[in-house]
């Protein structure tokens, strides 16, 4: 059965990319009659902004975006991340190490010679300090198709590409929990921004040493600002405005390649997505071939 799901951080509240990434998910999942879910990632109390949470549910609410299942805070699922550990620990891929990714990029991808690095360690021993838990990447070559982007290949080599599962201050990397979640939901498609595109390797090779299969991939266009920078939290996106939802919705349709026609228009947000969502496929034909 086909399972998708929206995942916003609560830095902030959603904003046209926001919402164009969340309708195309929506879409995805409608067009195929699957199950849509919403996860909340707020492992990041540093970063978190107070009411994200409530403001980002209402948008997606006030839009139509109705979720099919009990929304998920990563906050609450610290056993599973835990668990997940024990696992990359068992097949040796986790090493506690100092080095950011910017320390070693100016080491041409290697370790400093004084690196108090400690490889194969159980992630539950007392940490180095300053030391973040690192997973450890083989040298592969990885190919997936996506189908927002089409063929993809990556070549992952050691140490320059092994990633943060645990961070120093003791919180739960990206990587780590996206790829234990969307396991324990039994998510079969992610639809979501280029700006993961990269990710995308790094989540392949945490499936692969959990012996799972990965989910399918399609990644979107990102929205940009007049700047030519993608909208973003970080970037002071403008907030989206609720009192403008057929706006917003249309914006995002168009955005996606899904023009709203004249006589559409004036409908009611669950009518649009609802025509939408019988064009997505059709949608997503006409620009593989374009492509």
């Amino acid at each position: 059965m086909y399972r998708g799901r929206f995942a916003p951080s609560p830095t902030g509240k959603l904003h046209m990319g926001s919402l164009v990434a969340a309708v195309a998910s929506y879409l995805d999942a409608r067009a195929h009659h699957g199950e849509w879910l919403v996860r909340i990632e707020d492992i990041d109390p540093l970063r978190e902004q107070p009411g994200a949470t409530d403001a980002i549910l209402e948008s997606l609410e006030r839009h139509a975006l109705y979720w099919d299942q009990p929304v998920l805070y990563q906050s609450k699922r610290s056993e599973h991340y835990e668990a997940g550990l024990s696992r990359l620990a068992a097949a040796e891929k986790l090493y506690w190490c100092p080095c950011s990714r910017k320390m070693l990029a100016r080491h041409n991808g290697r370790h400093q010679y004084d690196c108090p690095t400690i490889f194969n360690a159980a992630h539950d021993t007392p940490a180095p300090a300053e030391s973040a838990l690192k997973f450890n990447q083989a040298t592969t070559d990885w190919t997936w198709q996506d189908a927002g982007c089409g063929t993809q290949k990556f070549h992952t080599t050691t140490i320059s590409d092994d990633f943060v599962v645990k961070r120093k201050e003791g919180y739960y990397a990206y990587q780590l929990a996206v790829v234990i979640d969307d396991i324990d939901q039994e998510i079969t498609h992610i639809v979501r921004g280029q700006d993961l595109l990269d990710s995308t390797p790094m989540q392949l090779s945490l499936y692969d040493t959990l012996s799972t299969p990965p989910p399918f991939y399609h990644h979107t266009p990102l929205v940009c600002g007049q700047n030519g920078q993608k909208l973003s939290k970080q970037n002071k996106a403008p907030e989206l405005e609720n009192t403008k939802v057929r706006e917003n919705l249309r914006y995002a349709l168009e955005f996606l390649g899904l023009p709203v026609p004249e006589t559409m228009q004036p409908c009611d947000p669950e009518t649009l997505l609802s025509w939408a969502a019988t064009q997505w496929l059709n949608t997503l034909a006409r620009n593989t071939r374009n492509r």
